[in-house]
């Protein structure tokens, strides 16, 4: 008897007819769109984290340095006076943190229109220090427009430090800065 003939087979080789087997498809390429917003996300926590810091800090902690209270009227200039206007006689005066600051110029910046504090921070204090200043804006009438804070860290004992407090509130007119409240701490 003879032996049925098959056709060969017909279509690409399958695998165990001796043929290799094809290589798998490439992954898809990753566009590393989700790393970037995560990282954004996280970003935008952190600094809101820092800045809930530095404003409790600022507010709350009522001078913590030397537990002096700023001196009512200490730290007052006009953003019409000279930029060398400032509290040099109650800063002489002044014991403490508040006695390490001196306002120097009071300014409606003229892009953004937001008034701005130039400041001069002293560390008199033995130890290197950390400073958080806080300053008022206040118009015409006296009405406190906006508020904003300065800081530096690791000042050395003798050592200055130029600092500028920004207010985020639109003002026109005369303005008054006035420094409310200076905490340092040692670093």
């Amino acid at each position: 008897m003879s032996q049925p003939q098959y056709p060969p087979p017909s279509g690409p080789p399958q695998p165990g007819w001796g043929a290799p087997p094809p290589a798998p498809a490439p992954a898809p390429r990753k566009s590393g769109a989700g790393k970037i917003v995560g990282f954004g996300c996280l970003g935008i926590v952190l600094l809101s984290v820092l800045f809930a810091i530095i404003a409790v800090a600022a507010s709350g902690g009522g001078g913590g340095g030397g537990g002096d209270d700023p001196k009512p009227g200490a730290g007052m200039a006009s953003a019409d006076a000279p930029a060398t206007h400032g509290d040099d006689g109650a800063r002489e005066a002044a014991a403490g943190p508040t006695g390490d600051v001196r306002l120097t110029a009071c300014e409606i910046e003229a892009f953004t229109t937001w008034p701005s504090a130039k400041l001069t921070i002293t560390n008199r204090s033995s130890k290197t220090s950390n400073y958080m200043v806080q300053v008022e804006f206040v118009d015409a009438k006296g009405t406190r427009i906006s508020e904003g804070f300065a800081a530096t860290n690791n000042l050395r004992p003798g050592q200055i430090a130029e600092e500028e407090a920004q207010g985020t509130a639109e003002a026109t007119g005369k303005v008054t800065c006035r420094v409310t409240d200076v905490t340092r701490y040692a670093s």
